[in-house]
């Protein structure tokens, strides 16, 4: 993995499922929930930092989108995919125009 952060967040969140240590660790005990339960916990940090967008407030904001993001690496743990799946279908994209992408989406 990269020195990127989310590659690092990432290495950490897998390292604690691995661990299984629901006692200790947060992220371990959410990851033993299920899909369902990270999902749903990442669709509640994602409301939060859509009303702190809305407030003005930057910092509430930042700290917010980093729920955000925590909560979506968990739930791609839980989902079994890592940051590379999702790194390789934004390359995917890069060629092409949203609104095309968009368009070639199954409905």
């Amino acid at each position: 993995m990269s020195e990127h952060p989310l590659d690092r967040l990432f290495a950490t969140i897998a390292a604690r499922k691995a661990a299984g240590d629901t006692d200790a660790s947060y992220t371990a005990k959410l990851l033993s929930q299920g899909v369902e339960k990270c999902a749903k916990k990442f669709g509640e940090e994602a409301v939060e930092a859509v009303l702190a967008s809305v407030s003005g407030d930057k910092a509430h904001l930042a700290a917010e989108s980093a729920d955000v993001l925590y909560h979506l690496l968990v739930l791609w743990a839980a989902a079994g995919i890592t940051p590379d799946d999702v790194y390789a279908a934004l390359k995917a994209r890069e060629a092409q125009s949203g609104i095309a992408e968009k368009a070639s989406r199954p409905k």
